[in-house]
């Protein structure tokens, strides 16, 4: 199914530092860097004893098991299950698509200057926004990306004030890490930005795009609209926070 195939191909945009893959879930552990990049992808048709698999897993590395839950991807009863062992939602996330002519389209290519590398302005924007404990190990997980990766930064005034990242992969390509600084919201600057790695994404023969957004992220959500991109679905993590051995 397509949603778990963009899950799947997301997961290879954020490596973890380990992945065991068990009949199909993926159980990733990301040390420090974004967390979802360690959370679990349960893709496979039946539920059996995975989920006490996983929590034996995380236990092993002193960390709470995270269960990324998407309709259509995962065993039916996962949710429920989990639930019932304590588990709480967190994160709710929309998962969004649309043709990359479509985007190219309705954004013409700006000013905005996209790389292969991230630099120290483009991670000083995206920690900004989105925060994290350890920059270095962020740093560390874009390095290990195998697939073609861009990075776009906007400049005004001598300050680069929105980023982007877009990771192709066999005709689709993501789009992660889009922020823009407070200062500088309203002005079109996310909007560039997005233009840049989806005219990037067509060069390279992706004819699909996909991202995650926070679902009250309003500004966000008018600006994937305009573009062209319609909800595939929505999905959630649940996550059990109970003492651990250590």
């Amino acid at each position: 199914m397509l949603v778990r195939e963009l899950q799947e191909r997301a997961a290879l945009a954020f490596p973890p530092l380990r992945v065991e893959h068990r009949d199909g879930w993926w159980l990733r552990h990301a040390d420090g860097s974004a967390w979802w990049a360690g959370s679990v992808l349960p893709h496979s048709a039946d539920l059996g004893d995975r989920i006490a698999d996983a929590e034996a897993f995380y236990a092993a590395l002193n960390t709470p098991a995270r269960f990324q839950v998407s309709p259509g991807a995962c065993p039916p009863g996962l949710d429920a299950a989990l639930a019932a062992r304590g588990y709480r939602i967190e994160s709710p996330m929309s998962l969004g698509t649309a043709p990359t002519a479509t985007v190219t389209g309705r954004l013409r290519a700006d000013d905005a200057t996209v790389s292969e590398k991230p630099t120290d302005a483009w991670f000083a924007v995206w920690r900004s926004v989105h925060g994290g404990p350890e920059p270095d190990r962020d740093r560390d997980m874009l390095a290990r990306v195998t697939r073609p990766t861009a990075y776009a930064s906007v400049v005004a005034d001598g300050e680069v004030v929105a980023v982007g990242r877009v990771v192709a992969d066999a005709g689709w390509a993501g789009i992660f890490a889009m922020a823009t600084l407070p200062h500088a919201r309203g002005r079109g600057a996310g909007r560039r930005v997005l233009a840049a790695l989806a005219h990037w994404a067509a060069a390279r023969r992706a004819h699909h795009l996909y991202l995650q957004v926070d679902p009250d992220n309003a500004a966000a959500d008018r600006l994937y609209a305009r573009a062209g991109f319609a909800e595939l679905c929505r999905y959630h993590y649940r996550v059990r926070v109970a003492a651990v051995s250590g």
